[in-house]
């Protein structure tokens, strides 16, 4: 992919990723959900009663009359959540971008009509598709003109955008509730739980390396975690210490850098250009003298689609990281 659609897309979603939400997801009170599905004990994940009531990441409250089987999708996480919990073959429509899939999402997505590329949706394609479901992206990687044509247009248009992991599984567990889905949903973030625990106890009272993630460079602006952010948030999780750059725009300027001295640098723009190595950024004006790089401490990271797409193999991006920043617990 090139350096500017990169930009593009990870800027713009570490962006969401670092705005908290207006409200917590979930099943907001409605009377035409019955409250007995809420009593349900978690071995026994509740059905879904229709019509229903949801509210989703941006406040929104959001009724489905019966269960979705045309569903849109406009982030490629969104995608990877709905065939997570058994609906891809309800998929009628997904983004362009198509990197990093597990092979059989791509196997199933790969016909189907794009909607999306890296600006306003297709609003005619998704008309067309004739959903009864659309799954959106926060804070304007969906822009919020098309979010609100789309729902004006009568489509419950479900917005995600999470800001932790704890709100990755939050978000599985909506689309579960959307889907009819609940005990998919509860199996799969039981299991990411299970793996974010052992995450946590293998590094637990570790130092912390002052930790700079990389998400690109573009004419001269670093782009890497914005503050309190998504991708800050796992690095923490992870046993770093992350460095930060500013919340909206997630770029950081070198003077900044400098001063924060990074013990880790992990390049995850590496992934798509193999020119950014170790040795090239020891060759960066101003980079020579940080800890990481005089300490020979700076990491290429393959698996940056899995740290960056907040979807249900996010544990696979933070085991990726805790193996980057503490290998020494993993062996």
């Amino acid at each position: 992919m090139g350096s500017r659609l990169r930009v593009l897309f990870f800027s713009s979603l570490l962006a969401a990723l670092a705005v908290a939400c207006a409200a917590p997801p979930g099943i907001s009170p409605s009377a035409t959900l019955p409250s007995p599905s809420l009593a349900a004990t978690p071995s026994t994940p509740p059905e879904t009663s229709y019509p229903v009531t949801l509210t989703d990441d941006a406040g929104r409250s959001v009724t489905l009359d019966g269960e979705p089987r045309r569903i849109i999708s406009l982030a490629p996480s969104n995608t990877e959540i709905a065939c997570a919990l058994d609906a891809c073959g309800e998929l009628a429509g997904v983004p362009d971008y198509k990197v990093g899939y597990p092979n059989d999402v791509l196997a199933a997505i790969k016909d189907l009509p794009v909607v999306v590329s890296f600006g306003p949706v297709d609003r005619e394609a998704i008309v067309a598709a004739r959903p009864d479901l659309i799954l959106a992206a926060g804070n304007e990687l969906t822009p919020s003109t098309d979010i609100t044509a789309l729902a004006d247009l009568g489509y419950p248009v479900l917005v995600l955008y999470p800001e932790s992991l704890d709100e990755v599984s939050a978000d599985i567990e909506l689309v579960g509730a959307a889907l009819n889905a609940q005990a998919e949903a509860a199996q799969v973030t039981s299991d990411m739980a299970d793996r974010v625990a052992a995450v946590e106890t293998a590094v637990a009272g570790m130092d912390q390396p002052r930790t700079f993630y990389e998400v690109s460079i573009f004419e001269g602006t670093i782009y890497t975690a914005g503050e309190d952010s998504f991708l800050a948030s796992l690095i923490e999780t992870a046993g770093g210490a992350p460095i930060t750059g500013d919340a909206k725009t997630t770029a950081i300027s070198l003077e900044d850098l400098v001063t924060a001295d990074p013990q880790l640098i992990l390049l995850g723009d590496a992934a798509y250009d193999s020119t950014i190595t170790a040795k090239s950024v020891g060759k960066r004006q101003g980079w020579s003298g940080m800890a990481a790089v005089k300490d020979d401490r700076v990491l290429p990271l393959p698996e940056d689609i899995l740290i960056t797409r907040p979807g249900p193999r996010i544990v696979d991006g933070l085991e990726a990281l805790a193996r980057a920043i503490h290998p020494e617990a993993f062996e």
